[in-house]
């Protein structure tokens, strides 16, 4: 089986659950146009693996794409083992692996909303190499 994008979403502030585009448009050395993430900074781009989604509705959540305010919603590729620095060509987009999970701080309405938050543990992050528009069903490959 391939990878591929599941869905890709976006959210004005960063901090809260994502909303489901039609596409989005990622920006060389800044992230995706119109998102809090975006800037000049490591973490421009948020993905996290549909499978670590569905271990959540396996618990008993109500939960889906978008939700961890993930960015790009992947199937069929292991992201939270990928080393930092590996390329992704989603689409006409390349990315790179900049950090695995993350440290929250504090516990965002994602957490009190999902009661517990899978992006710490198996979310990644990248940095846009190349831009482009990138939409749900583009393949994913490993560079």
């Amino acid at each position: 089986m391939s990878a591929s994008v599941v869905a890709v979403n976006i959210s004005r502030n960063k901090g809260e659950r994502k909303k489901a585009a039609p596409e989005v448009h990622l920006r060389e050395n800044f992230g995706i146009i119109g998102d809090g993430h975006a800037g000049d900074w490591h973490r421009q781009v948020s993905l996290l693996a549909q499978e670590s989604i569905d271990k959540m509705v396996q618990l008993g959540l109500s939960v889906g794409a978008g939700d961890f305010a993930e960015n790009i919603t992947t199937r069929g590729i292991d992201l939270m083992h990928l080393p930092i620095g590996t390329r992704l060509g989603i689409g006409p987009a390349v990315l790179e692996i900049s950090q695995i999970g993350k440290v929250c701080h504090t516990r965002c309405a994602i957490y009190y909303q999902a009661g517990d938050c899978v992006m710490p543990k198996e979310g990644v992050f990248a940095t846009v190499i190349s831009g482009g528009v990138v939409r749900p069903d583009d393949e994913i490959e490993l560079l």
